[in-house]
Formats: C-alpha cells, sequence, structure tokens
C-alpha cells in the first residue's frame, strides 16, 4: 500500500464522492468544475490581499522582487 492510498479523504473529497453518485451532463460537469475553480480562485485571492495588508507591500516591494538575484553563485 503507498502513502497516498494510507491518506483519508479530506472533507472535499468525501462530499464530491456523494457528488459522484449522481449522473450529471457533460455540460454541468464542466459547470461545477467552473464553480469549484472560480471558489478557490477567490480563496486565493482573499488571503493574497490579507498576506499583501499586513506585510504593507506595495508596488516598491515588487520592484525590488524583480530585482532580487536569488541563485546561487557557481
Amino acid at each position: 500500500m503507498t502513502v497516498e492510498q494510507k491518506r483519508p479523504l479530506s472533507n472535499l473529497q468525501l462530499e464530491l464522492l456523494k457528488l459522484y453518485s449522481t449522473d450529471v451532463s457533460d455540460n454541468q460537469l464542466l459547470e461545477i468544475k467552473k464553480l469549484l475553480a472560480d471558489y478557490f480562485s477567490q480563496q486565493i485571492d482573499e488571503d493574497l490581499t490579507a498576506l499583501w495588508n499586513k506585510n504593507e507591500w506595495d508596488e516598491r516591494t515588487i520592484e525590488e522582487w524583480r530585482n532580487e538575484r536569488l541563485r546561487t553563485p557557481y
């Protein structure tokens, strides 16, 4: 048994499994996938906004990141 087979299913996976018992059309499936993608995209956007505000980042920060050289010199 692999490590991934030993992991319990998440609450999201369990809920989606319930949905699998319902036969949906290909169009409905695409709509559901878009809903999920939009939801997680919104969550990421909210988390990044909170992080941005917490760290008081601004355009200057982005410019500093752009000019950083993080590669290890050899």
